[in-house]
């Protein structure tokens, strides 16, 4: 079956064989090159946003509604021919009520990774609050980038990224000093407050991921010591207060440079689980962990690959015990996006395989949602000599 053909297939899902489930594709054409897809499920919505491409290199960020099966007409939130377009720092978006928070990457100069991180604020409308505004307030020209937002339950937003202020600057050893990441609130009104350094030295361009529990905002991302040891760390903030970030878990996988493959967070009640890329006795792995204490202390890694694991995830809590999970894993048979359901006590399913998939770059980052009871995954492929978003919807009785 090609790639491009329309997915129909009806499987047993999880290993049950009464469990059927339905992966259906969803129409997604529109002109132009399109890539960095933005998948949000919020307060019963379900909304995509992502960038197209003219061939006269102009961008446009597009956000698109879920409705009545289909995506919705796209509302053009930015253009600009000045952009920072990566297959790996996409932009993102999230929604508390009627609002609409967006970011993309605008370039600062001539540097290949000197560019800013942009928001728009906007109600769903397309009512315009505050447009165009730079994230961080450093006027330093450097890499900043790798940017999560998550709704701060009816007072804006919460975000985090990855900054390089510090990265033009030598240290002691004469080399230039690491990427950092922090954390921001943005208003209702499009305000920038209680900017936040949260770690002095991190993995150059992995991922990031932020989450909300019981007890406040917490940051998933890949940290980097004085030895190069680049495994994943929770910072958490407790009382007003950002705690001393800590292991997810110590794999103590040393690389001389950034894997470009960022953890995910989800959270349900006081459940707390992360997935992550890391490499162990050189073998690529996918690792979940659950957390049932707001992210104070993780249980042991559950392994979530079969085959050698690209990685790439996204988490999603399918209850308060249960979570899936989307990773790409491959073998000399192909390259597959697949996902699983883990639960909190490490029972794990069979996999269940979303497509065949081009492990390269031009895939992207596939995003995983849960929407009225289904799942919702959507991904970059290459057709017809342009980039284009596949997406599928898979339905089960008990999703």
């Amino acid at each position: 079956m090609k790639k491009s053909a329309v997915v129909l297939l009806f499987l047993t899902f999880f290993s049950c064989a009464k469990n059927k489930i339905v992966i259906e594709e969803i129409p997604f054409s529109y002109e132009n090159n399109n890539a960095q897809p933005s998948l949000v499920s919020r307060n019963g919505s379900l909304s995509l946003s992502w960038i197209s491409a003219d061939e006269e290199k102009k961008a446009s960020l597009n956000f698109s509604p879920f409705k009545d099966g289909k995506w919705s007409t796209p509302l053009t939130v930015a253009t600009g021919s000045d952009w920072f377009i990566n297959w790996a720092d996409f932009p993102t978006h999230a929604i508390n009520g009627d609002l609409l928070l967006t970011s993309y990457l605008k370039k600062s100069d001539t540097g290949l990774y000197t560019y800013d991180v942009v928001l728009s604020l906007q109600k769903l409308n397309g009512e315009k609050i505050k447009e165009d505004f730079v994230l961080h307030t450093d006027g330093v020209k450097a890499e900043h980038g790798f940017v999560s937002i998550i709704s701060n339950h009816d007072k804006g937003f919460f975000v985090s990224w990855l900054d390089g202020r510090n990265t033009v600057e030598k240290g002691l050893d004469g080399h230039n000093k690491p990427m950092t990441i922090r954390f921001a609130e943005v208003t209702s009104s499009g305000d920038v407050i209680n900017e936040k350094e949260l770690d002095s030295a991190t993995c150059d361009c992995c991922q990031t991921s932020i989450g909300l529990t019981e007890d406040g905002p917490v940051v998933v991302y890949r940290d980097r010591s004085e030895k190069e040891v680049r495994d994943i760390y929770i910072s958490r903030r407790i009382n007003g207060i950002w705690e001393t970030p800590t292991p997810v878990h110590n794999d103590g996988w040393v690389i001389n440079g950034c894997p470009v493959n960022g953890p995910k967070v989800a959270s349900n009640s006081n459940n707390l689980a992360v997935s992550w890329f890391t490499v162990s006795n050189q073998k690529p792995i996918v690792n979940l962990s659950f957390s049932k204490s707001n992210g104070d202390s993780f249980g042991s890694p559950i392994k979530i690959n079969d085959l050698d694991a690209t990685g790439r995830v996204d988490l999603v809590f399918l209850n308060e015990k249960e979570v899936l999970v989307s990773y790409i894993e491959g073998d000399d048979n192909g390259t597959f996006l697949r996902i699983k359901k883990v639960s909190i006590e490490g029972k794990v399913s069979a996999p269940i395989t979303i497509s065949n998939i081009d492990g390269g770059r031009n895939t992207g980052v596939p995003q995983l949602e849960i929407f009225n009871n289904e799942l919702f995954v959507v991904w970059t492929v290459f057709e017809n000599e342009k980039n284009q978003l596949k997406s599928v919807k898979l339905s089960s009785v008990n999703i």
